[in-house]
């Protein structure tokens, strides 16, 4: 789940770590308001959960309240990649001296949170990587022994960051990492991480993702979630309690399982097909399940349809009355084709004996069966 820089800001503040003031406006007088308030230069920056904001015009410099209400007035309602700005974050100005990136993110491979440290502060860490991959220090935290002194050391002088701020950068590190942790983040980007010509550090900007599965023990994050921010029909997917990922392909994609799901993603790329989706209705999937998967996919408008199911928790003549309960009510256009294999595959089969579904012995076949007849329409 993403969270506005604001909000990040709110779980950052909570842990010691330093931020700018600021407050939230939702018209251009607030702005101006908050900017009178301030008393100094602020920066206004669009609250939408996309990046390159500064780029696209969505964070602009106010050097008085008169043109900080100009400013609002020309960024809020705008259109930033998509979304509509209905808010912004009015920050006082810092003096800046220097700019870092720092970035904490959880390594799946590696089962630890690596932590990235580069003297690159203020661009895309994505063009960092690629062209200077040598200016990114990086360091993965053992859960057991937390984020060490001499690691954050490491860090520090191996992205060749001023010594003269080995404490205060220490401190921020530590109070990052703790929030991390408690706030049950995937991702925590400061960029940039800016030191003051007073001699302070503090995150001028942050980027947090919490992950999704650990909201249960997270309800104030949790309220923050915004349906804006994703695409609307993994939107309704949610709703329904449905694992779903919207790709950019035209076919459909359900399974049980996700390394079955991604097994079947590749096969029907080797066809010289494109997955519209990722869905998969998990072990034991009853008929009003694989009913709304289907119609979940089918929002996707695409060309044609593969349901691969190997039955173990999940009965297969389950998922064929589920199959059957939403196509019934449907003007199927396009193909859907069905492969069962496993606990009650032949009851399975027999129900669908008759409709106008495609059956198929193998997710091999059923590759091929979905790609040629949707490509063919």
């Amino acid at each position: 789940m993403k969270i506005h820089e604001f909000q990040a800001k709110q779980v950052l503040a909570k842990y010691g770590v330093p931020t700018p003031r600021g407050q939230v406006a939702t018209s251009p007088d607030e702005v101006k308001a908050i900017a009178q308030e301030f008393g100094k230069l602020v920066v206004v920056k669009a609250q939408v959960h996309v990046g390159g904001r500064g780029k696209a015009g969505g964070v602009k410099l106010a050097k008085s309240p008169d043109e900080a209400y100009e400013v609002g007035k020309q960024i809020l309602g705008m259109d930033l990649k998509g979304l509509t700005v209905k808010k912004v974050l009015v920050e006082e100005g810092i003096n800046i001296a220097q700019e870092y990136y720092l970035g904490m993110i959880f390594d799946r491979d590696a089962r630890k949170i690596v932590v990235m440290v580069s003297r690159e502060g203020g661009m895309d860490i994505e063009e960092v990587a690629e062209t200077n991959p040598q200016a990114i220090a990086k360091a993965w935290v053992d859960p057991a022994l937390g984020l060490t002194d001499y690691q954050i050391r490491q860090l520090i002088f191996g992205a060749k960051l001023d010594r003269q701020h080995v404490k205060e950068i220490t401190r921020f590190l530590k109070a990052l990492y703790q929030a991390f942790l408690s706030s049950d983040a995937s991702l925590a980007e400061i960029n940039p991480l800016v030191i003051t010509k007073e001699g302070t550090v503090i995150a001028a900007d942050c980027k947090m993702d919490i992950d999704d599965n650990a909201l249960f023990r997270q309800p104030e994050l949790a309220a923050w979630q915004e349906s804006e921010a994703d695409n609307p029909i993994e939107d309704e997917a949610r709703r329904r309690g449905l694992t779903y990922v919207h790709l950019d392909g035209d076919i459909g994609i359900i399974g049980n399982g996700a390394g079955l799901v991604m097994t079947t993603l590749d096969a029907v790329g080797r066809e010289g097909g494109k997955a519209a989706d990722f869905l998969d209705i998990g072990g034991g999937a009853r008929a009003a399940v694989v009913k709304n998967a289907l119609e979940v996919v089918m929002m996707e408008k695409p060309k044609g349809v593969l349901i691969n199911i190997f039955g173990g928790i999940t009965r297969c003549d389950e998922v064929a009355k589920g199959v059957l309960e939403a196509t019934g009510q449907m003007e199927l256009a396009i193909p859907i084709v069905v492969r069962l294999s496993g606990t009650a595959e032949e009851e399975g089969r027999k129900l669908l004996e008759g409709s106008k579904l495609i059956p198929a012995a193998s997710m091999q076949e059923a590759a091929k069966k979905v790609v040629e007849l949707s490509y063919a329409r």
